[in-house]
């Protein structure tokens, strides 16, 4: 009987509703376990998952069965729940609407794992949107800026 046999590495990119900066250093941690739990619960492989106090840039494995949309979907709707019932922040917290999905060859997993591994250094460089724009453009990925994120500046 014949398999299947895939290699498919996707980042996600994901924000807070507002673009607010509601995730706190003292459950980051415990946020980024619960998405990749949620990642494995689906079967899916969770590379890395980090970011910063309004995003999560989530590094999956992707198993060709799973539909990206319905993936995220999960991830964003169980992970908002999650925040919720904990009550980490006063009122509700929520993800945008949208994502970014990318993916990558497995000679560039270590760059994309080191990448969303030290967030907290590349944003001191640079912004969340000018981040966002720039993969946009380096994936040659048509948009209209009304469409993405709402950007805090």
């Amino acid at each position: 009987m014949a398999g299947t046999f895939s290699q498919i590495y996707i980042q996600v990119v994901f924000a807070v509703k507002g673009r607010e900066s509601l995730i706190s250093r003292a459950w980051k941690d415990e946020l980024h376990k619960y998405i990749a739990g949620i990642i494995k619960g689906k079967q899916q492989k969770p590379i890395i998952v980090n970011g910063m106090p309004d995003h999560i840039h989530a590094f999956i494995g992707l198993r060709p069965s799973m539909v990206i949309a319905d993936l995220v979907r999960d991830i964003k709707n169980n992970s908002s729940n999650f925040v919720n019932e904990r009550k980490f922040v006063k009122g509700k917290f929520s993800w945008q609407e949208g994502y970014g999905a990318f993916s990558y060859g497995h000679s560039q997993i270590e760059t994309v794992y080191n990448y969303i591994k030290n967030q907290e250094e590349h944003h001191r460089k640079k912004t969340f949107r000018d981040e966002y724009l720039d993969v946009l453009r380096k994936f040659e990925i048509a948009h209209d800026e009304k469409y993405l994120f709402e950007w805090l500046e």
